[in-house]
């Protein structure tokens, strides 16, 4: 049936497309960003955390694991893909939540520097707050050397996720799955910066071509401004990732962060807030370009149905 006969019978146009909430849209991009990101990238990342937390030189701990093929170089990655799945998901889903909520629903209103970062702020702590034990389970088993097993280090030894969770829980209680929540905390001014870092450059773009300051950008200008805005936040805030890692090594005892902060300073000196910093400079960059472009191509589909949604409306 053609379009006409449509208009005079009054039918509705069939339509395919599945209608999606737009939080929840942003949540299933940032899932399916941060699951692909991390399968990709999982082995950068575990060479970083060894580094971070090796009080001495790193190379043993990296040449050990790169002998062990591809299974020591997806070590941990199971809680990986979970964490980092969960976290963007949450992430932008609260992120376009409360910024939706201080743009009164009006997308074209630029909410400026620090009301972008109050928002990502908040959904950073929000974020933090439900995966944090999960990221401390991902930590630990990044960390299992070669030399653990159920013989000799029962409690510390996890076979998976699940079990690294409840031997968390059982054997540290609550204070365990949230060991570096205070360093995380402060790593949110990391998201805070680099969202507001992303945003303001997408404006600034589209204000510079005089166009709408939610307009649909290309492929390269959104890989550009989410790597410029991570490297932007990374390198102010790195040395919390250090602190936070050594609290969640099983490996080493620190009486919490003050304790962290000393020793590093004082057997590392300010090179030792920086360790894996290169690796980790490696991993985070494409690992963002690729999170924030299939968000961002993931939340433009449901902007184009609401479009053709709309359109057809108005034809009706």
């Amino acid at each position: 049936m053609d379009d006409n006969a449509r208009k005079i019978l009054r039918l509705p146009r069939q339509r395919t497309s599945i209608k999606w909430d737009g939080h929840l849209s942003h949540m299933v991009a940032g899932v399916s960003g941060g699951v692909v990101a991390t399968l990709v990238l999982h082995p950068l990342d575990l060479v970083k955390i060894r580094f971070q937390v090796s009080e001495g030189t790193a190379g043993g701990n990296v040449v050990e694991l790169l002998s062990q093929g591809m299974m020591g170089l997806y070590q941990g990655v199971t809680p990986n893909v979970w964490g980092a799945g969960l976290s963007w998901g949450l992430y932008f889903f609260f992120y376009n939540g409360v910024k939706t909520w201080m743009q009164d629903g009006n997308t074209q209103k630029s909410l400026g520097p620090l009301k972008n970062m109050l928002a990502a702020s908040e959904a950073g702590l929000l974020t933090l707050f439900l995966t944090n034990p999960i990221w401390v389970t991902k930590t630990r088993m990044c960390l299992q050397y070669e030399g653990n097993s159920p013989k000799t280090n029962g409690n510390t030894y996890y076979k998976g996720m699940l079990d690294g969770l409840l031997k968390i829980y059982k054997y540290e209680g609550i204070r365990g799955l949230y060991r570096g929540f205070v360093p995380g905390i402060f790593g949110i001014s990391h998201g805070a910066l680099q969202f507001m870092a992303y945003e303001e450059m997408k404006i600034l773009f589209n204000q510079y071509l005089n166009r709408p300051i939610d307009y649909r950008l290309g492929t390269a200008e959104y890989l550009t401004f989410a790597a410029l805005s991570k490297i932007f936040a990374a390198t102010l805030t790195y040395p919390y990732q250090v602190v936070r890692s050594r609290l969640q090594d099983q490996h080493r005892s620190y009486n919490g962060v003050i304790d962290v902060l000393k020793q590093v300073w004082r057997y590392e000196g300010l090179a030792g807030f920086y360790k894996g910093c290169g690796v980790y400079m490696w991993h985070v960059t494409p690992n963002v370009m690729i999170v924030f472009l299939i968000m961002e191509k993931i939340t433009n589909l449901k902007k184009t149905e609401e479009s053709l949604e709309n359109n057809w409306s108005s034809d009706d």
